[in-house]
């Protein structure tokens, strides 16, 4: 099991190896429109564990420009370990 840390409201949850983050970033109340990668209201900091996260996607990459802390929450899976966040 991977764990998903939202270090700005200290709330951390349980998702199984290889699962999207979405549903969790959802709960903890990360603003979602699109959900396809192009309108940006998903874009959360990882502050540790980027590692453990999937690769970055074409989408991300896009919207993005540089690829260093911030992530697209509707397109990232967590593929184990520990994984901090903000929004």
């Amino acid at each position: 099991m991977a764990k998903l840390i939202f270090e700005d409201i200290n709330e951390e949850f349980e998702l199984t190896d290889g699962s999207a983050i979405t549903e969790a970033c959802e709960e903890a109340g990360v603003p979602f429109a699109c959900t396809e990668g192009v309108c940006g209201t998903c874009v959360i900091e990882v502050t540790e564990g980027m590692s453990n996260l999937s690769e970055f996607n074409e989408a991300e990459s896009d919207f993005l420009g540089e690829l260093d802390q911030e992530r697209l929450a509707c397109q990232c899976k967590i593929l184990g370990g520990c994984v901090k966040v903000k929004f």
